[in-house]
């Protein structure tokens, strides 16, 4: 009995784990670790952003260019 309910207890761990990446993704949470991911894949000499300088970036490139957006 203890081992069903450890089994279970992991697979919906697993499926909570899956649901919040899943919403990290759509509402752009996880922007800044892809962007780490492709700095650091790319091999770029310059150091990244930091976190606060990426997001700054990302809005103004958003103001600067808000045709994407509905408001």
């Amino acid at each position: 009995m203890q081992a069903l309910s450890m089994g279970l207890l992991r697979r919906v761990a697993s499926l909570l784990a899956s649901v919040k990446r899943y919403f990290k993704g759509v509402l752009g949470e996880d922007s800044y670790e892809k962007y780490l991911d492709h700095h650091q894949s790319t091999g770029c000499a310059t150091p990244p952003m930091t976190v606060r300088e990426f997001w700054r970036d990302k809005m103004d490139r958003q103001d600067a260019s808000p045709e994407g957006r509905c408001c």
